[in-house]
């Protein structure tokens, strides 16, 4: 029987050989999409009926091969966890001790580096090209209720979580996001993203797939080959991190200047460029548009709840505003007392719908503290302003408690970009016994040189309340970042604990 209860196959049965996903390995249409999955789904059921949410893991690069796993595992039956080509083997034992999985599928090229780890924890071990091959055998039907995949957490905070996401959490993401950014399938997206991550996963690939749309993939990020291919004539759609188009920008500013007047043309019949995954820098977002024309939509989400709030696709996107609620989904602010705030109040935002994960894998316990009501408890606080949501930051690293003050490290941050001799930063609170906290800031300077502390203050308090300018000032030459370019800001904390 074909396994047609799956939202994306469904889809895929009526878009035939329109081509799905294209790499430097190859493309698939929809049609070798669906008969490649199902071979791989084929060797993972190994001859019995389903796989009932059984774990399996995959290290597989970006790329058809990457989509092709990935689709035979849900349609086998199993809930895919997708590894991080980039982690070094610690990371990827505790994903897969975490997981537990009943298999590991690795990309012939990563075999000598996640074999020994598999072997270590006494897992079952295919690589891609084992299970590619092959016949087909009856698939089953599923309740898309079921677990689909297990997300881990970008950890910014502690050791990342397993978040289960199931078939009907992917199916009412995506419909939400087709829905506000009115995706079609005559468009082509270029993803440069990681694929173990909802970005990646979901806003590009999931949301191009079941569109009848393109997804290329890019095996790393080269800012020049990323601007040709954004300029080439095919490209639709781009979704990046904030560091990404910092490094197009600088690309774009050390170009000849006929290649710069060509890469800027190219941009301008752009259908829709979307910035995600941290604070987008209003520097960022201004210079961007000087350069391509296009004003970026920020949005924002999370792991466990996919995307939630969104400029909007027509209309004016407000620089340091993330939005309204998407499509289908419920957004609350509430205060300490665990009340809705009132107007032009700041709370911590908390969301319900059917675009809520299931649960943390193996935690209960964190499951249970995540929600309250029937509310997740996203940790991040925000202010609604004119009718749209701006973001505070979080409430653990991104709050800073100062003498009885509460004071958004993202707006400090946002106010010291704009200073001459800033290119980027990331303000934290450090522990003061007088204070509770105290504001430091990490910075990068334009010319590589330190920056000097009393001169920054003294143009800081002309532009910030007096208990809002750093008090510590440390000059960097670049800031610690995760796999998706936020600023891991505990290593930023134990720069001043070191000092």
């Amino acid at each position: 029987m074909e396994c047609d209860s799956l939202m994306l196959v469904e889809r895929a049965m009526a878009h035939g050989d329109r081509r799905a996903v294209c790499g430097p390995e190859g493309e698939l249409s929809y049609r070798q999409l669906l008969s490649e999955s199902a071979r791989i789904a084929s060797v993972l059921l190994e001859g019995g009926p389903d796989l009932q949410e059984s774990r399996v893991a995959f290290l597989v690069p970006p790329g058809p091969s990457y989509v092709a796993t990935q689709w035979g595992i849900w349609r086998a039956g199993g809930i895919a966890v997708p590894l991080a080509v980039s982690h070094p083997r610690p990371e990827l034992e505790y994903v897969i001790r975490d997981s537990n999985p009943e298999v590991v599928v690795c990309h012939p090229g990563f075999v000598d580096h996640l074999e020994p780890v598999v072997a270590k924890l006494g897992h079952r071990f295919f690589t891609s090209n084992d299970v590619a091959g092959g016949g087909t055998q009856a698939l089953p039907e599923m309740d898309p209720s079921r677990g689909a995949m297990i997300l881990y957490t970008s950890g910014t905070t502690g050791k990342p979580k397993g978040a289960v996401i199931t078939h009907e959490n992917i199916a009412a993401q995506v419909e939400s996001l087709v829905k506000a950014w009115q995706w079609r399938r005559h468009d082509h997206i270029l993803n440069v993203l990681p694929l173990h991550h909802v970005h990646g996963i979901i806003n590009i690939l999931t949301c191009a797939l079941s569109s009848g749309a393109t997804c290329e993939f890019l095996p790393q990020f080269d800012p020049d080959e990323v601007w040709e291919r954004l300029t080439g004539g095919e490209v639709t759609l781009f979704m990046a991190v904030p560091t990404i188009y910092h490094r197009l920008i600088k690309a774009w500013e050390v170009s000849p200047e006929d290649r710069r007047r060509r890469l800027s043309e190219g941009c301008r019949n752009f259908r829709l460029m979307v910035s995600g995954s941290a604070a987008l820098p209003v520097t960022t977002l201004k210079r961007w548009r000087e350069i391509t024309g296009q004003v970026l939509l920020e949005r924002y989400g999370m792991t466990e709840i996919g995307m939630t709030l969104s400029n909007p696709l027509l209309g004016e996107r407000v620089a340091g505003s993330v939005g309204t609620p998407l499509p289908g989904v419920e957004v609350r602010l509430v205060g300490d007392s665990g009340r809705p705030v009132s107007a032009g109040e700041a709370g911590e935002i908390q969301v319900r719908g059917p675009c809520v994960f299931k649960e943390y894998w193996g935690k209960p316990e964190a499951t249970e503290e995540a929600f309250r009501d029937g509310w997740f408890l996203t940790g991040d606080q925000a202010v609604v302003e004119g009718g749209r949501y701006r973001i505070l930051g979080r409430s653990s690293v991104d709050i800073i408690k100062s003498g009885g003050e509460k004071i958004s490290a993202l707006e400090i941050e946002e106010t010291l970009r704009t200073h001459p001799e800033i290119t980027d930063c990331a303000v934290v609170g450090v522990e003061d016994a007088e204070w509770g906290q105290r504001v430091a800031a990490a910075v990068v300077s334009t010319s590589g040189k330190e920056i000097n502390v009393a001169d920054l203050r003294t143009w800081a308090k002309k532009r910030l309340a007096s208990y809002k300018v750093p008090r510590d000032v440390q000059t960097v030459e670049e800031l610690p970042r995760n796999s998706m370019g936020k600023v891991f800001k505990p290593d930023v904390v134990r720069l001043f604990g070191a000092r």
